[in-house]
Order: C-alpha cells, then structure tokens, then sequence
C-alpha cells in the first residue's frame, strides 16, 4: 500500500465526506453489498456522453466510478460520443456541421475531422483518466477485431418515406463481432469503444454512440446498459421523472407523443436492447456527480430505469 498523499481529485473527495460519519459510511458501504455481489462477473455498458464527458470535475468521477465496478469484479465497457468535441474540431478548419432529423451529414472532409476526434483525442483521453484512476482502458474503434461492420445508413424523410436523405458516411449496424471485446475483458482490461465501423469495401462509417451502446450491450449479452445523459432522465408530461418504466409502457409513452426530439433514438437504442435480452437499461443524469456509481449499487433512483419485462 502506498503512503503518497491522495492526489488533488482525491483530497476534494475525501474533503466531500468528511462530515460523514464513520457509521453511516459503513451503512452505505453494506447497502451496496447486495448489488455487488449480484451483478459480480456481469458486463455492463455503458455510453458515455454529455456533460460527464466535457466537465474536468465530472470526468473524474466518471473514471473512478467505472474503476470501482471493475475491481468489485463486474466487467465495465465504455462506448463514446464527441459530438461536442467534433463541432469544435470543424470550426477549427473553418467548417459548420450540418444536421438532418438530428443526424450529422458526414462528407469525406468531416469524416476524416470525426475518425481524428472519436479515435484520437476523445478515445484517448478516457483511456488516460481510467488509467490514471487505477484502471487499465484499452482503446477500441469498430476496425480493430472486426468488432463493427457497417453498411451506409438509408435515412428515410420523416413526412415523406418515400424521400430518401443522403447523411455522407453515416453508418448502421450490420453485425457486431465482441470477441475482441471479451478477449479484453477477461484479461483483467476495460475496453473504451469509438462508434466507427467499417464497410465490405473498407469504407469508413460514423455510427450514432447510443445505436453500438445498444447493440453491443444485446450481443454482449450484458446485465445493464447505462446511458449517461445531460437531463434526469425520462420526464412525464408535467416534467416529473419517471424512474421505473417497463418495455410496454415506453411504447406508450411514445405514441401519446411525451417522449420526442433529442430523446427518441436515445430511448429507441434503450428499448431495443431491452426488449432484446438486456436486463434493465438506466438512462441517468451524467451532471450528478458519481451518478452512475449511485444507480447501480444503492437503492435510491437516479434515472430512469426501463426492464425488459
């Protein structure tokens, strides 16, 4: 055991619980045993996004909580986005991204600034903060294994379906092959996973991160998909949370129209790893602080929860 003083991140916590008292510590170290020791060996997915992703503070806790699941021995794996961050590369070159039903038109220019952004800089910053949190993160994008095939995404008009829009390299799911994935897992590593697939002529796809979080949490056949996001989670018409919701009932949510815009295709990859053998999926606020820590092993709601039954 090292005697090296906490780093800075460190102190702040311990600073956090100071006013804790040694037995509610204890309280809260005993109501997470149970969760522990059910979802021990269980994978869990998890898309990381949003605030969690862009706040130096959040990041942090980001890394600690994914190295804590790992050593209470479940099998974390982290799927990325960047948006942000690809915005931000385009207008280095001078280029403004454009959008179609919430999706990025990606030309051959924007692509290239994406695979740079998603595989480069994003990837290995997650790598770095899990790293240095005590983890080992290994880098993945949809090439390496074979791990995405992709084809080009047909995106139909959303008056007219007989209207097709073409969004550039925009990819969908075709198959996905984990076993690059497991080979890591099972090595004691945490796989961080860029959503880039690849084509049957070695083209390169962008792939929306909610979609592979889905997928591969199905194929995975992983105990929980966690969607970290920037708002508390499935709200009902009067913007109150809704923390438990089985598979039918978000089905009903969508056909009265209470949830819509940015949260359908985020919801629609939720659902669909639900209803495909996931056993629960959280959708939860990454702007709490260790949120997602908080979800999966106490009692208390930070999100919404939706069962596959």
């Amino acid at each position: 055991m090292s005697n090296e003083p906490p780093a800075a991140g460190h102190a702040v916590h311990q600073a956090d619980l100071a006013h804790v008292s040694p037995r509610d510590k204890a309280e809260i170290l005993a109501q997470a045993l149970p969760y522990i020791r059910k979802f021990h060996g269980k994978t869990i997915v998890i898309k990381y996004g949003g605030n969690a992703m862009t706040d130096p503070a959040l990041q942090l806790d980001f890394a600690e909580d994914v190295v804590l699941l790992k050593l209470v021995g479940m099998n974390p794996v982290v799927v990325h986005g960047g948006g942000p961050q690809i915005d931000e590369a385009l207008a280095k070159i001078g280029k403004k991204g454009t959008f179609i039903q919430g999706m990025r038109v990606t030309d051959e220019e924007t692509m290239e600034v994406v695979e740079w952004v998603l595989a480069g800089q994003v990837q290995q910053d997650i790598v770095g903060l899990i790293n240095v949190a005590g983890g080992k993160a290994v880098g993945l994008t949809g090439r390496d294994g074979g791990l995405i095939r992709a084809r080009k995404l047909k995106m139909l008009d959303k008056d007219d379906p007989s209207k097709e829009h073409d969004v550039g390299q925009v990819g969908q799911i075709e198959s996905i092959d984990p076993s690059v994935v497991k080979a890591l897992q099972d090595d004691q590593f945490i796989p961080v996973i860029s959503p880039l697939g690849f084509g049957e002529h070695n083209e390169n796809y962008n792939i929306n991160a909610d979609v592979v979080a889905g997928k591969l949490a199905e194929v995975l056949k992983a105990e929980k998909l966690v969607l970290l996001t920037n708002t508390p989670g499935v709200l009902d018409k009067s913007g109150r949370l809704l923390t438990d919701l089985s598979a039918r009932e978000i089905d009903e949510l969508f056909a009265d129209g209470t949830i819509s815009g940015g949260m359908l295709p985020k919801i629609a990859s939720a659902l669909d790893a639900a209803k495909s053998g996931v056993n629960s999926v959280h959708i939860i606020d990454g702007r709490v602080p260790h949120s997602m820590l908080l979800e999966i092993l106490t009692e208390q709601a930070y999100g919404t929860m939706i069962r596959s039954h």
